[in-house]
């Protein structure tokens, strides 16, 4: 099978916080937001312009989000689909392209290192993937 990715502009950065941490005044929004807790640590995704140098994190990223084929239950989690991370994944890890992998309720994300970015979508596109700039949310 084969699926259409939508590149995002922004520099984002990966960020440990402490376990509880409060999500830090510093950190800003962009075109994907994301906390993850654990009992071990907070993670976060945000743009990468605000994260203080004292931070402990990994950036820049660039961020590509799955796009679902419209009216498809692709992402339903109810409908069992299976095997999109893999398909998307394969190619980059035979390209040497390291990943931050997340998904959210409508789709998944991959977050590649921003140097890697022209690479990882060209080994999507030998792979049958499109990719293409993401659409401005209005």
């Amino acid at each position: 099978m084969s699926y259409t990715l939508a590149r995002y502009p922004e520099s984002l950065a990966v960020v440990r916080l402490g376990p509880g941490a409060e999500i830090p005044t510093w950190a800003e929004s962009s075109s994907i937001f994301s906390i993850t807790a654990t009992a071990a640590e907070t993670s976060l995704v945000c743009a990468a312009r605000s994260v203080p140098g004292k931070a402990r994190h990994h950036k820049p990223y660039t961020a590509f989000a799955v796009v679902p084929e419209e009216d498809s239950g692709d992402f339903d989690l109810a409908s069992g689909v299976t095997g999109v991370l893999v398909a998307l994944l394969t190619p980059l890890a035979e390209a040497g392209v390291s990943v931050f992998a997340l998904s959210t309720f409508d789709t998944d994300w991959i977050l590649v290192p921003k140097n890697d970015a022209d690479r990882a979508e060209e080994a999507w596109r030998r792979s049958g993937h499109e990719v293409g700039p993401a659409a401005p949310v209005v």
